[in-house]
């Protein structure tokens, strides 16, 4: 019988896949495909859920993030001081709630009230009052060099009004697009056939990565600095002091923030700009609550993803009525049948809307919906639209049911809903179009890495005959590519040479890109160090995959129907033929020198990102872990070290910096050195 954690793991396992590929759809892609409310209700429920069981708590978990890595295409810069995330609130009772844990550990307080730009937080590093560097927040440590980008904004100072007074200086602050810019910019899009921007914030945050910087300077972009990030040679007692300096040295600052006293003048505060917010030049989706004082701050402290003594209080979406027109259904790369509403267009959150997913057919009964009639519609965060519910008062009798069909509208072949699951899948592995988001997906950044494979060239190549299964790529011949639109000399040889250098990823990336259900990039990285290799994977049974601490029933029963089903054989076997590695190097899990033992890592390294330490760790047999216990046999602390450490203290974990961490990684090659006991296990 499955226990009550089983299916708690399952759960949140399932939740971190999907945080983490709307991560990379929204930080890496500037492209969500789900509205912030539902990105922020599966963060909540997967906090939960981890609160609960903290020994399921993965490494990789979207909630021991603060973003996404930096993009390759750019420079990475690592920052003074690391640009946190805020905690969200979503009511008054949440905002109070907020406040009276900060007068708890405090006292009286007053608050700075500003409100939350929709925008790209940037971090702006100034030497002698000289602009010298501009980088994106990427994953809060380090982010991306878009200094040549940055320059084109024109509300961005390039030398201070009072350059004398601070030898270094990094500020924080938003770039985002003014709506009427934002509107012109789609509608050019749309001119010349290119997919329009969701929401003036991915469009401030695709123009700030182009590569070539005049295509940023045609965007009008804006400023507005908020914060100080690190500083020498200035000191300052409250965060209102901050504001007026940074304002004195010629950045733009919100003309509208605002001192409150307590918890009713910070509520009129947001109660205003809800009312207001249409009255801006820009979208805003919130206001961000700061303790004032600089010193209570210090007192406060952070946790390992946010401070203590800010939070952000989330606007309610701004909501219409249209009529739901019909509702139609795409099919997605796992074969999910997801419907889709098709709406009399609405302008709502900034920009017109004209389709919304509706998730499942469970959800169009849970919410009563019918063809034909007016439904009353949001855009959670100005991002995504999505149907709230349908005005049945207003029915005229001529509304129909909505049918799920038993047939793929793609490709004609079988629907299969599995027990206990809310969405109905195509069967068929070739349909067109699973083909096309499994072949995306298969070349993207963190599967195979195949540079140059978009969705325009996948679309040709399809379109041609060219790629009919996706171990099709690796048979691609010159003269095929040469016949693509676009491609001359130079993307023909890149192309080649990318698809080349993708048959060397590991085994882990090869699980990640094949898309097998519930197979997520942690754990894929999980099996490839358990089996080491595709055909010790293939023979194992469930048995085998439940013994994994990371595995459950679900997980086991998705590998194993993936490697039970012919053409997925016939996809390895042709992969293998093709030259692609089907193997991970390192040592096997629990062998090495680190070999049963547990670690912790908390605060910032310099010699190495977290992702590169835990690597590391796992490379040798060990384990890391997110939660400290008495199970804990080393707490890693770096830079800033977060409650992880005080919790190490209190329990008497052995504590060790990153100096004597990295003599531990370094003990071999030479067979294995002697490490020092932790505390309170034995002498």
């Amino acid at each position: 019988m499955v226990s009550e954690m089983e299916k708690a793991a399952e759960r949140a396992e399932r939740l971190r896949n999907e945080l983490n590929y709307h991560n990379y759809r929204y930080y890496v892609l500037d492209d969500p495909v789900i509205s912030d409310e539902e990105y922020d209700r599966m963060m909540r429920e997967l906090q939960e859920i981890e609160e609960r069981y903290p020994e399921i708590v993965a490494p990789d978990s979207p909630t021991r993030r603060v973003g996404a890595p930096p993009d390759q295409a750019f420079q990475t810069v690592r920052h003074r001081a690391r640009m946190m995330s805020l905690d969200n609130v979503f009511n008054q009772e949440e905002l109070k709630a907020f406040i009276h844990r900060v007068e708890g550990q405090v006292g009286e307080s007053d608050y700075v009230c500003e409100l939350k730009i929709d925008g790209a937080g940037i971090a702006l590093t100034y030497e002698d009052g000289v602009f010298v560097r501009g980088a994106t927040r990427g994953d809060g440590t380090a982010g991306e060099d878009v200094t040549a980008n940055l320059r084109t904004v024109k509300s961005l100072p390039l030398r201070l009004l009072k350059e004398s007074e601070v030898s270094f200086l990094e500020i924080r602050g938003e770039v985002f697009m003014p709506k009427e810019s934002f509107a012109e910019l789609n509608r050019q899009r749309e001119e010349e056939g290119q997919p329009p921007f969701a929401n003036p914030r991915n469009a401030a945050a695709g123009s700030l990565r182009q590569l070539d910087p005049r295509v940023t300077a045609s965007r009008n972009l804006d400023l507005i600095c908020y914060e100080i990030g690190y500083i020498e040679g200035k000191s300052f007692r409250t965060h209102r002091e901050v504001l007026e300096q940074i304002a004195s040295w010629g950045f733009h600052v919100s003309e509208h923030w605002r001192v409150a006293a307590g918890a009713d003048e910070i509520v009129r505060f947001c109660r205003e700009w809800i009312d207001r917010r249409e009255e801006l030049a820009y979208e805003v989706d919130g206001a961000v609550i700061k303790v004032n004082r600089l010193d209570l701050r210090e007192r406060l402290g952070a946790t390992s993803k946010a401070p203590r003594w800010a939070v952000a209080y989330k606007f309610p979406a701004e909501e219409k009525t249209t009529r739901l027109i019909d509702i139609e259904i795409n099919v997605g790369r796992t074969g999910a049948l997801t419907p889709t509403a098709v709406l009399e267009p609405v302008f709502v959150g900034g920009s017109t809307v004209s389709r919304a997913t509706l998730h499942n057919e469970d959800e169009i009964r849970r919410k009563g919906l019918k063809i034909g009639d007016v439904v009353l519609v949001h855009k959670a965060g100005d991002v995504i639209p999505e149907v709230i519910k349908p005005m049945v008062e207003l029915r005229e009798g001529t509304e129909r049911d909505f049918v799920m069909p038993d047939r793929c509208p793609a490709c004609g072949g079988k629907v299969f809903r599995p027990q206990g699951e809310v969405v109905a899948r195509c069967l068929n592995v070739d349909c067109p179009a699973r083909l096309f988001e499994s072949v995306l997906h298969f070349g993207s950044r963190g599967a195979m890495d195949i540079e140059g494979l978009g969705p325009a060239t996948i679309g040709e190549l399809m379109e041609k005959g060219y790629v009919k299964t996706v171990e099709d790529i690796y048979y691609l011949t010159e003269e095929q590519l040469y016949s693509l639109t676009g491609f001359k000399d130079k993307s023909v040889a890149n192309m080649m040479e990318s698809i080349a250098r993708s048959k060397e990823r590991p085994l882990s990336r090869l699980l990640f890109a094949l898309g097998i259900r519930h197979v997520g990039a942690h754990l894929a990285e999980v099996l490839a160090r358990r089996f080491r290799s595709m055909d010790r994977l293939m023979e194992a049974d469930e048995e085998e995959l439940l013994s994994i601490e990371e595995v459950g029933p679900a997980i086991a029963e998705s590998v194993r129907a993936f490697f039970s089903e012919p053409r997925n054989i016939r996809l390895i076997r042709r992969l293998k033929e093709a030259g692609v590695n089907m193997e991970e190097a390192g040592a096997e899990e629990g062998e090495g020198d680190l070999k049963g033992l547990t670690f912790v890592l908390t605060g910032g390294l310099d010699a190495m990102t977290r992702e590169e330490a835990r690597q590391a760790i796992e490379a040798r047999g060990g384990r890391v872990s997110s939660s400290v216990s008495k199970k804990t046999d080393y707490v890693v602390a770096g830079k800033d070290p977060g409650s992880k450490y005080d919790k190490a203290v209190e329990l008497g974990v052995r504590i060790i910096g990153e100096e004597e961490f990295l003599e531990m990684l370094g003990s071999r090659p030479g067979g294995a050195a002697e490490l020092p006991l932790p505390q309170g296990r034995g002498g």
